[in-house]
């Protein structure tokens, strides 16, 4: 449904629910004559009261750039935002024209969970609640897959399905990853010991004219343009497995930022130092983006997953590039990190990289995003709950409950495992297809086209020879291939 807004109606405040299930979309136009909202951003792009093609935003493109991600509620587009976890639009008449004034206050901090002796975790009614999370959600008329995997996330929705009964309604799919990283077997295993059907997923490294067309398919028709290094496996996913094409899909993202966002000691001890290595930032942006100074230049914000050109890079693309460094030191704060990194990580990065390349791909093969762990219900229950349930200071040690439920009743030892996290290997990914890639992004007409092209070939060149730090740079060209990718094939844009 879409509701619609006109100047001189009652003002009102909107926000999306607790922990982003179901994100609010608006359509506002730079002349404010209108208000458009849905929780369905296809239905609000393709209504015919939203002008196409949509107009990108220089703004949203140097964050893409920069950044990898544009902060909500702006989006890559100029008239169209997005209200996620913690974000409201005061709605109101100014002048016969609707103004909106945006805000944002995060509701997870962990100074408002209760003390040990006030809670103790129900775990049959954690298991009660993810059940009927995933099948209220569920369009039983459609067949269903859960993305799973060796972590804790999926396999707690895969053990509440099976205590619900739901084996023969739900399919366990996994992507196959190459190496020691790879969890399909130990998937594999668990599927058979709760009794799902199991399906494997692979990668493909030389990409053939019909994953190409399956490629181009989901640019046509993905939303937003989205930076995830896994996005270009999607489509190949519905290319392997067609009945994903309008099922319902199962995904177990989106608890960190109420359950403990943890870090690795790596990032903890990076951060504590870009207190003060942070203000060579006035210098650090004018370098090439492979420099160690440009990385050392980060602010702490930043240090939780945000990464990109440098600003004197993203201005040789983008003429008039706006430098987002101002942005992210408004951002910093003295604040405790285990607050301040689901703030950043949970609100932006895990909602607008990770948890969007999965809402793009529901989207662009009409399929029904299933987020049981983005519900309501359960997050407010973890919201609440003690932390030395969730996580452990000291050791930096997240999940514990889950890892205590699922250890005790299917024998997943997570401490022995380790982190497997989803692997993909963009490097053969790039290099297989680099011709093809960079087709793409010379094409692109928001980009300076000679100096793009004198890019391509130098970055090629880098990637041949292998030389120092040429990992880091394939990764922001492949960056800037997805980027362009969508901008030359969107039908929103074109």
């Amino acid at each position: 449904m879409i509701t619609h807004l006109t100047p001189n109606q009652q003002g009102l405040v909107l926000e999306s629910d607790l922990a982003g299930e179901f994100p609010l979309y608006l359509y506002w136009p730079q002349n404010q004559s209108t208000l458009l909202y849905s929780t369905s951003i296809t239905k609000l792009l393709n209504d015919a009261r939203v002008p196409k093609p949509l107009k990108i935003s220089t703004e949203g493109l140097s964050f893409l750039l920069q950044s990898g991600v544009v902060p909500p509620p702006k989006t890559a587009y100029q008239d169209i935002y997005i209200l996620g976890i913690g974000d409201k639009a005061k709605v109101s008449t100014l002048n016969g024209k609707i103004d909106i004034q945006f805000s944002h206050e995060f509701p997870f901090l962990n100074a408002n969970r209760l003390h040990a002796d006030e809670m103790h975790p129900d775990e049959d009614l954690i298991l009660q609640m993810l059940a009927e999370a995933t099948i209220s959600r569920i369009d039983e008329t459609k067949p269903s897959f859960l993305f799973h995997s060796a972590g804790k996330d999926s396999n707690s929705i895969a053990l509440a399905l099976a205590e619900a009964g739901w084996q023969d309604k739900v399919t366990l799919i996994t992507h196959k990853s190459k190496g020691q990283a790879d969890e399909s077997e130990i998937s594999a295993n668990i599927a058979k010991q709760l009794g799902f059907k199991h399906q494997i997923l692979h990668e493909v490294d030389q990409l053939q004219f019909k994953h190409k067309h399956a490629i181009n398919d989901y640019f046509v028709n993905a939303p937003f343009p989205c930076t995830d290094n896994v996005t270009l496996a999607y489509p190949l996913y519905a290319h392997q497995l067609p009945e994903l094409k309008g099922a319902n899909i199962i995904d177990g993202m989106g608890n960190d930022v109420f359950i403990g966002h943890i870090p690795s000691r790596a990032e903890y001890n990076r951060q504590q130092l870009s207190k003060y290595l942070k203000h060579s930032r006035v210098l650090s942006k004018y370098f090439p983006s492979e420099s160690l100074f440009h990385v050392a230049g980060r602010t702490r914000a930043e240090w939780t997953g945000l990464s990109g050109l440098s600003f004197s890079d993203a201005m040789k693309i983008l003429p008039d590039a706006f430098d987002v460094s101002d942005f992210w030191f408004k951002k910093d704060t003295n604040q405790d990190y285990l607050d301040f990194r689901p703030s950043i990580r949970g609100t932006i990065i895990d909602q607008e990289i990770f948890t969007r390349k999965a809402r793009n791909f529901a989207d662009s093969i009409n399929a029904n995003m299933v987020l049981p762990w983005a519900n309501q219900q359960v997050a407010e229950y973890f919201a609440k709950m003690p932390e030395q349930h969730l996580f452990d200071r000291k050791t930096l040690k997240n999940k514990l409950i889950l890892r205590k439920i699922l250890k005790e009743r299917i024998c997943l030892d997570s401490d022995a495992l380790g982190k497997y996290g989803f692997t993909y290997d963009l490097n053969t990914v790039v290099l297989e297809n680099i011709d093809f890639m960079c087709r793409e992004i010379k094409s692109c007409i928001f980009w300076d086209g000679k100096k793009i092209a004198n890019m391509c070939l130098n970055w090629v060149v880098l990637f041949r020879k292998r030389e120092r730090r040429w990992q880091h740079t394939l990764w922001f060209f492949y960056r800037l291939y997805l980027i362009s990718h969508f901008l030359n094939n969107s039908k929103y844009v074109n």
